[in-house]
């Protein structure tokens, strides 16, 4: 019963937490463009560089 006390505040807390991350990936435009990346993997690209 004793462990009660000490893991609802730390899940409190750990819930806080990856909101906030989640948040501020949301504001920062992480989730923006979620295909771009998906399509400029398989683009064949055959100039040489310059």
């Amino acid at each position: 019963m004793d462990i009660l006390y000490l893991l609802i505040p730390l899940s409190v807390v750990l819930v806080f937490v990856i909101g906030t991350v989640f948040w501020w990936a949301v504001h920062s435009g992480q989730f923006d463009d979620l295909e771009g990346p998906a399509h400029r993997v398989v683009m064949d690209d055959d100039r040489p560089h310059e």
